[in-house]
């Protein structure tokens, strides 16, 4: 009876011991999981934030370049009604 003690000890002992290890490995394939899932999320807040600037600066630059070569045409015109 004492060895069937033991030895169920021994088991219980053993199969803890690799429910922790399967467990560890769980928790290390969840953590590079995350840290991929992460770095893809990054990457394409980082794109959006990219095509976002380039639609504004897109939108605002016709404007802005719109405006500035119409004050430089009125240069222009100014300048050769002065000679």
């Amino acid at each position: 009876m004492n060895s069937f003690k033991s030895l169920a000890g021994a088991s219980l002992l053993a199969i803890s011991a690799l429910l922790l290890t399967g467990c560890d490995q769980a928790e290390k394939s969840a953590q590079q999981l995350m840290g991929k899932a992460a770095e893809s999320a990054k990457q394409a807040i980082d794109d959006t934030h990219k095509a976002a600037e380039q639609a504004l600066s897109d939108a605002t630059g016709n404007i802005i370049g719109k405006k500035e070569s119409d004050a430089d045409d009125e240069k222009a015109d100014s300048s050769s009604q002065e000679i």
